[in-house]
């Protein structure tokens, strides 16, 4: 996009980080994308996405999705996927591409006592503190020796230990808590971290005691919580988490997910374990796309995230009760997830009842190499499963558990699945039950009303997509102008005014143009670079920062990023919102009406909703009118 200028009075770390910042590795370390054309395409994080809707263009550093509107530069992607304030980003960036910013000018801290709020940054910082600690304390003579030894019998590595920043919880009720106090920390942000806890009688005291330290790290690599292993064999129970807070949801977290992303992606490959212990001893044991669930069941936001990095994902489970029951939940969370899915029981195919054993023995990660790569397919396994179950049963019970599936395989969106892979689990059925596939497929279609549903891409058809809608015309104009600042000189003084005074569909839009005419206003060109690097620097929302993103996409779409064309979208633009302004719509008569139409027809050759060519001498508008 034209008009790129620097803003002088902005901030100059902003721009260097943006400039070392290739937004197309940045996210595509947290998205699986595919080229199309100059651009990239995949599966939005920001909403539940089975058809890839989010693009990203190399050339702008901008991403953008079609579907939920989620759009911007770098500093917005990773504000909005790790939840980040703008200053937050920043640094996570200035680290990531080896920048020192510019320091700081000193705030004034907080007085003793003086409690205020906890920030998500007060958490984490509350968290990394609390993470080095435990970290210091495994190397201590005297406090680390028992957690040393626990890691010594389970056979950890020093480089796994620090790879995954393993530590120890004093053996005491006050350890971390009198760190707190001799650093003058804020004990509340520990409390709401789920550090430390509160005493019957008043006071606080140690979450974590007497125990092995596992760090849970966020998507960004980040300390969100912590797994505690007890040292002591006599202590129950054997693990501990860190109850749910502001910065941890167990059900979107994934233990071993910062260290293990690059190989998923690599591999294309998602290996999930049960728990702590087996994913570390994958690791060290070279296979490291392996992730844990943190002692709950697998769901759909897993299912999701995983999606973003993987085609397939291995499901390792122990083959008893539990094993199984845990491999059936995890059917129904992904049967209609577009990623393939394995279930691999270990118990089936070695004498091991988990990773970490099986990892021990000589030849051990060889023998799990072949079962992963044995792994029965998500369906198959269920359906052996049910096959298992009916063994032996007559007519009536096999039609029943056959109609019970279909019911239950409807339910989990069996009529919204890829056509081809409907049409595999519909073969897969009629095998089971030994009947034709078109019985199986009328008694689907049977079951869920007998409307022939087919199944939908999530992305819209491109006659129906946003970037095919007609928008105001005050939009359009700032649309036009986040495309190619320089075009504000087209704009009048009374252009301007009016533009602040609008009143547009959403408050974000009506910041954003706010913050366009500052700009105009300071001498600056209004683009969308500028205007973002602006919006960031005031702490602007999301929201904002897409509705931007949003109206430059889908002006750059339906001008098909030519100049002369957008020249003359905004040129149309500008005489409907100027007609609009001078013109009451509301009551107006017809001879105004028709007069209306005649001047927008002159001006702008014609039907405003097909967007205008270059205009020739001589040449008949559009429609059979005369220029």
């Amino acid at each position: 996009m034209a008009g790129a200028t620097h803003n002088p009075r902005g901030n100059d770390d902003l721009e260097r980080v943006k400039d070392a910042t290739d937004i197309v590795r940045l996210v595509g370390e947290h998205v699986a994308l595919k080229p199309k054309g100059r651009e990239y395409v995949g599966l939005c994080p920001f909403h539940e996405d089975h058809n890839p809707s989010m693009y990203v263009v190399p050339a702008k550093q901008l991403f953008h999705c079609f579907v939920c509107g989620a759009g911007g530069d770098c500093f917005a992607f990773v504000k909005r996927l790790h939840k980040m304030e703008f200053r937050e980003a920043l640094e996570f960036l200035a680290e990531r591409a080896n920048i020192t910013l510019t320091p700081r000018k000193h705030r004034e801290e907080p007085t003793p006592g003086d409690e205020g709020t906890t920030s998500r940054r007060d958490l984490l910082a509350a968290c990394a503190t609390a993470a080095e600690f435990f970290r210091v304390l495994l190397r201590h003579p005297e406090h680390g020796v028992a957690g040393r030894g626990v890691i010594e019998r389970r056979g950890i590595n020093p480089d796994m230990v620090e790879q995954f920043a393993l530590g120890v919880a004093a053996d005491r009720w006050d350890g971390l808590l009198a760190l707190i106090r001799s650093k003058g920390l804020r004990e509340r942000d520990f409390a709401e971290a789920g550090l430390l806890k509160p005493r019957d009688s008043g006071g606080l005291y140690d979450a974590f005691r007497n125990r092995l330290m596992f760090p849970i790290h966020d998507a960004a690599g980040r300390v969100v919580a912590f797994g505690g292993r007890k040292i002591n064999e006599a202590d129950e129970p054997k693990y501990i988490n860190s109850p749910e807070t502001r910065l941890f949801n167990k059900s979107q977290t994934l233990y071993g997910l910062h260290q293990a992303a690059r190989a998923i992606q690599q591999e294309r490959t998602a290996l999930i374990t049960e728990g702590y212990t087996d994913t570390i001893a994958c690791h060290q044991a070279g296979i490291r796309n392996a992730v844990a669930t943190l002692g709950t069941a697998l769901t759909r936001e897993h299912a999701n995230i995983l999606g973003r990095y993987a085609q397939r994902i291995v499901l390792l489970f122990d083959g008893d009760d539990a094993g199984q029951r845990a491999a059936d939940r995890a059917v129904e969370v992904f049967f209609a997830e577009p990623v393939d899915v394995a279930i691999c029981t270990l118990s089936a195919s070695t004498d091991a009842k988990d990773p970490d054993e099986l990892l021990k023995r000589p030849g051990g990660a060889e023998v799990l190499r072949d079962a992963i790569a044995r792994a029965s397919d998500l369906i198959d396994y269920r359906f052996a499963r049910l096959r298992s179950r009916l063994a032996g049963s007559g007519t009536g019970a096999l039609a029943r558990a056959i109609n019970d599936e279909i019911a239950r395989l409807i339910e989990l969106g069996l009529a919204d699945l890829d056509p081809i892979k409907q049409r595999l689990v519909i073969r897969r059925l009629a095998s089971l039950a030994e009947l034709p596939e078109e019985t199986i497929r009328e008694q689907v279609l049977r079951q869920r009303g007998g409307s022939r549903r087919v199944a939908r891409a999530e992305t819209r058809d491109e006659a129906d997509s946003p970037s095919r809608v007609l928008l105001p015309a005050a939009e359009a104009v700032l649309g036009s102008l986040l495309v190619d600042g320089g075009l504000i000189d087209r704009l009048t003084p009374e252009d301007r005014a009016r533009l602040r005074g609008y009143a547009y569909r959403s408050p974000h839009v009506a910041l954003l143009a706010q913050t366009m005419l500052d700009l105009a206003d300071e001498g600056l060109t209004p683009s969308l670079h500028t205007t973002l690097a602006r919006l960031h620097e005031q702490g602007s929302s999301e929201e904002v920062v897409s509705a931007g993103t949003s109206l430059a996409a889908r002006t750059d779409t339906q001008t098909q990023s030519q100049p002369d064309r957008l020249a003359m979208h905004l040129t149309q633009s500008l005489v409907t919102f100027r007609a609009e302004a001078a013109t009451p719509q509301r009551g107006l008569d017809l001879a105004s009406a028709i007069e209306l139409k005649r001047k927008q027809h002159a001006d702008t050759g014609g039907d405003r909703r097909v967007l205008p060519g270059v205009r020739t001498p001589g040449r008949a508008a559009p429609g059979g009118g005369t220029p």
